[in-house]
């Protein structure tokens, strides 16, 4: 049976359309007091999508975050039809909520078409099968850390993570800036490739920024650490599904300035590159 929190994610994907290119949607509280940035690049996308024709599938989206969004307040997203072409379409985004803008993106729609064809080969690790799940933490323990955390690590995810090397993020040490984490749906969806982009998206923003910081011992769980996304890409590839096991291997070339980069390859469990990601963010040690 699909379980509760995946019928809740899918269910806020789907937007209220107020008229021809404008719509609302919800939020839900992943524990961190703002609404969480997939959040509003899933429901960017979806809101897109409903001002193309059918056929035409989402092939990249870029969307620039600009202030935290308000988890108890709904958020209107007004499409701008930018181009319709022969084999392209262009939607310009933009996320609003208390009269401010929170996001701008665009979206890049395209026919299905054949073409040449070639890819990177996907890193070689254990199986989702072979390596332990996330476990929670107990109530007791969890109950001495700071709200924050509490928030965090205390609210159920639609999605489930295996990571190919856990570090205990409480208490990190420092280690190369890559990673590799299997990750999926927590129950069976619709087979709709609308849908199914629409939940990469959201979960497309999950671990990213947290790669650019591996090499210095922190994470977002430090105290005095400030994290948040500054921008997002994301190109989809091939087809896919978010409720079977997807890999999603990151790396982080640089960090300077306050800023950290990070990139990530998403790969099927047969080895298909379905999707790439690249994502800038702030990273801030607070005084």
């Amino acid at each position: 049976m699909t379980d509760s929190h995946v019928l809740e994610l899918v269910d806020l994907l789907q937007l209220e359309r107020l008229e021809d290119n404008l719509f609302r949607g919800q939020s839900r509280d992943i524990g961190t007091h703002f609404v969480f940035g997939g959040q509003v690049l899933g429901q960017a996308l979806s809101a897109a999508q409903q001002t193309v024709e059918p056929r035409r599938q989402a092939h990249s989206l870029h969307a620039y975050f600009l202030r935290a969004g308000d988890i108890h307040a709904p958020i209107v997203y007004s499409v701008e039809r930018t181009r319709d072409g022969g084999s392209f379409s262009s939607r310009r985004v933009v996320a609003i909520q208390h009269g401010q803008p929170i996001l701008n993106g665009s979206i890049s729609f395209q026919e299905p078409e054949e073409g040449f064809e070639h890819q990177s080969s996907m890193p070689e690790v254990p199986a989702p099968e072979d390596i332990e799940p996330m476990q929670p933490l107990p109530p007791e323990q969890l109950a001495k850390l700071p709200e924050k955390l509490q928030r965090w690590l205390g609210v159920d995810a639609p999605f489930e993570f295996r990571h190919v090397w856990p570090q205990d993020k409480l208490h990190p040490t420092k280690r190369p800036p890559y990673q590799h984490i299997w990750f999926r749906l927590a129950g069976r969806v619709a087979d709709s490739d609308v849908l199914h982009r629409s939940l990469l998206a959201y979960a497309s923003d999950f671990n990213l920024i947290g790669t650019a910081t591996l090499p210095h011992g922190i994470s977002y769980y430090t105290h005095n650490v400030q994290m948040a996304s500054l921008d997002h890409a994301l190109w989809f590839h091939r087809p896919f599904r978010t409720d079977e096991w997807l890999l999603y291997s990151f790396d982080s070339p640089t960090a300077q300035a306050g800023r950290g980069l990070a990139r990530g390859q998403i790969f099927s469990r047969d080895g298909s590159l379905v999707a790439s990601t690249a994502q800038e963010g702030l990273i801030r040690l607070k005084k």
